[in-house]
């Protein structure tokens, strides 16, 4: 299972206004995913959703082109229909029709994903229903689910039929620590391709294999979660008082202080980096770059 993209931009706005203007979310941006599952980082307004929209054929690229396991979403109708078919998209955001129940609710997505089978379908529905916990909740209306609950009835809608290309913006967004243990479950048993944007570190580390972090529409680090964590390494220390010139420092449980990057001072000790620590820290080069550009 391979995605790609190919020299893939957005840019907003109308077309004489990009060219005076432009409004980049996405720089001309190549990447192939592979099989696993990835982790996909990045501050607010980075173009991580962007990108998302634009693997999942919810929006066009301005330019480039992108590759679904040999299907061009932007050639023809015919090869996005069929990319699609082989894509589960989990938007931030999922707009529930009024009055439909749980299983109603992904019964109408299952048609909609041609689902013709009544009974293959409904089999399939009962199956991402149990996925996500939400066997017993089955008959009850949308409206009368918790945050959770209907954050994990959107992740059902995405899980639909084993997508080769699965791709989540946020999907532990509202869920207790126990959900979201289940839902790493879930993920790392997915056969293909995960992508998953987060801003929660700690998913990362406990599930990724390669990390891609985002940063004003372009690509800073593409690597094992591994490698993002030795770049931090020997730049993190905890001691009775902040590093010299820290990126960022806060006082633990402890009452000892906690410093990524900056210069160690007398009590200081080095600690093995987070995949928060690493992300900070590339974060920090990432601003002082574009400040000397």
């Amino acid at each position: 299972m391979t995605t790609h993209l190919d020299a893939v931009s957005k840019t907003y706005g109308s077309p004489l206004r990009a060219r005076i203007h432009p409004t980049v979310a996405l720089h001309p941006t190549t990447l192939t995913l592979g099989s696993g599952v990835i982790g996909l980082l990045g501050p607010n307004g980075a173009g991580k959703t962007t990108l998302l929209r634009l693997l999942s054929t919810a929006m066009a690229p301005t330019a480039g082109r992108i590759v679904v396991e040999g299907h061009q979403t932007t050639a023809s109708p015919a090869e996005r229909t069929s990319a699609r078919r082989l894509i589960g998209y989990l938007p931030q955001e999922v707009v529930f029709p009024r009055g439909m129940t749980a299983f109603g609710f992904l019964d109408y997505i299952a048609v909609l994903k041609e689902w013709d089978q009544t009974t293959a379908r409904r089999a399939e529905v009962r199956r991402v229903l149990t996925l996500v916990g939400l066997q017993e909740r089955s008959t009850v209306k949308v409206r009368k689910l918790s945050g959770g609950q209907r954050r994990r009835l959107a992740i059902a809608q995405a899980l639909l039929g084993e997508p080769r290309l699965l791709i989540l913006d946020e999907p532990t967004t509202g869920l207790d620590p126990e959900q979201r243990a289940t839902l790493r479950r879930i993920l790392s048993e997915q056969a293909g391709t995960v992508l998953l944007s987060t801003h929660q570190t700690e998913d990362v580390s406990a599930l990724c294999d390669r990390v891609v972090v985002l940063d004003a529409g372009r690509i800073r680090f593409d690597s094992a979660v591994a490698d993002l964590l030795a770049t931090a390494s020997d730049h993190v220390h905890v001691g009775p008082q902040e590093n010299d010139g820290a990126v960022h420092t806060w006082r633990t449980g402890t009452g000892m202080v906690r410093s990524v990057g900056g210069l160690p001072r007398s009590g200081a000790t080095p600690v093995p980096p987070t995949v928060e620590d690493a992300y900070l820290l590339l974060r920090s080069r990432s601003l002082d770059e574009g400040a000397l550009r």
